[in-house]
């Protein structure tokens, strides 16, 4: 036991060292807290583990998802990810803002937010299960990017759930693109954070035509591969379009 012990403790003190990228480590909506996932959980004996509103991953690296990995379930919440077990309440028209850990200045690129309904529990759904629709989108503004906000925010971005969005269950899927080495095929680095969401209030508008993840990207297309070093006025957000039905 005692041996035991002493492996997590430096197994997790060791996790700073590896910390170069980030992850949400909770959301906040109204002022109210909720735990997104720390990836330190797979190092923690299962009844030490907490529960949270963040689906748990295999991202213990803070690292990504390559474009290679497109067509694959990793797209969608990050590498074997599984369902959070608690969820973030909030209305339709709420702010949520994303707290990340931490993020490198030099990993500019877009912030994406989808959502996909659960129709039931999101605490039981699969990854391949979930039909994301876009709600909002930032990439580049002429002079600076968004990931530079983020990092000028202390590490916080924030999305607003559409004001007219049905209320449900639901999974939010917060996503940068890390661009850095994006000018070459399957270098750019995908960071999709995804939490369950549980939206109250009266409105009527559900979405009726998401994706899944796998048909989200295209590993070759403009926005993915994108060469960040040139001379540009302008960024191609990759992806689906915005989904405005329920603004």
């Amino acid at each position: 036991m005692r041996s035991s012990t002493l492996l997590v403790a430096l197994t997790s003190a060791a996790i700073p060292a590896v910390q170069a990228h980030g992850h949400v480590s909770g959301v906040t909506v109204n002022g109210k807290w909720t735990p997104g996932s720390d990836p330190s959980w797979y190092y923690l004996p299962a009844d030490q583990r907490k529960d949270s509103a963040g689906w748990n991953a295999l991202n213990q690296d803070n690292g990504f998802v390559e474009p290679n990995s497109m067509g694959t379930a990793d797209v969608n919440c990050h590498k074997a990810a599984t369902p959070g077990k608690l969820y973030i309440d909030a209305n339709a028209g709420d702010a949520v803002t994303f707290y990340w850990n931490t993020w490198p200045d030099t990993h500019k690129g877009p912030i994406i937010n989808y959502i996909a309904p659960c129709d039931g529990d999101c605490t039981t759904k699969s990854p391949s299960s979930l039909r994301w629709s876009k709600i909002s989108q930032g990439a580049y503004n002429g002079k600076t990017w968004v990931t530079d906000d983020l990092v000028k925010n202390n590490f916080t971005s924030t999305a607003t759930i559409p004001r007219n969005l049905k209320a449900g269950n639901y999974v939010i899927r917060h996503e940068i693109i890390a661009l850095h080495s994006a000018q070459s095929p399957n270098g750019a680095q995908l960071y999709p954070q995804c939490l369950n969401l549980r939206v109250g209030g009266s409105g009527s508008v559900a979405p009726t035509s998401g994706v899944p993840g796998t048909s989200l990207y295209k590993k070759d297309e403009a926005g993915i591969v994108f060469n960040l070093y040139t001379s540009f006025t302008t960024y191609p957000i990759p992806g689906p379009a915005l989904w405005t039905a329920a603004n």
